[in-house]
């Protein structure tokens, strides 16, 4: 059990069952009554998010999570995905339910964090940056650049973003995994 007093940005608390990282958090002490703490949270499985406030030196279950390093393997069949421990080669399968989105962005032998509630994998964490190929995109036409206009392009993965039109088929792309955002041209 953790008091209001231990809130941090990222402490993992286990409210009704659920798991929420609090993403921000605020002491208030007004004149007249007793303090509180007015949280935001984020659902770790599903991204909504909630606002709660706590009296002040209110008890909430908080959740030792374990962080590991874990490198992407492979993918069997529709929903299971590979991983092995870059420590104890052990692997494990996780669902892509529990993947959610992230699955977009996996390719062999990348290196992600895995967060864990005991033997439970939780969440996974991308790397910000990844280099992807661009397997499919329609040529840019000359003398259409002069308004910075982009076009979509389909990566290794099968994820689909916008990219600038000077992109060709078979390049390299360097994508922010928490927009989706084209960065730059890799060499």
């Amino acid at each position: 059990m953790a008091l209001t007093s231990d809130f941090r940005n990222g402490l993992i608390l286990r409210i009704d069952g659920e798991l929420f990282s609090i993403v921000e958090f605020q002491h208030v002490k007004p004149g007249k009554g007793g303090a509180f703490v007015r949280t935001k949270l984020k659902n770790i499985k599903t991204g909504q998010v909630l606002d709660k406030t706590y009296r002040s030196g209110e008890k909430v279950e908080d959740v030792r999570v374990e962080n590991k390093k874990m490198q992407f393997l492979y993918k069997q069949g529709d929903d299971q995905f590979v991983f092995m421990n870059s420590d104890t080669y052990e692997q494990i399968f996780i669902s892509k339910q529990v993947l959610g989105e992230t699955t977009d962005y996996l390719i062999e032998g990348i290196e992600v964090d895995i967060l864990f509630d005991g033997t439970e994998p939780i969440t996974i964490n991308l790397p910000i940056f990844i280099e992807l190929k661009v397997i499919k995109t329609e040529p840019g036409i000359r003398g259409n650049t002069a308004s910075g206009g982009t076009k979509p392009a389909t990566l290794e993965t099968g994820k689909v973003i916008q990219v600038p039109l000077f992109i060709e088929q078979d390049e390299k792309v360097k994508v922010d995994t928490r927009s989706d955002d084209y960065i730059e041209r890799v060499k």
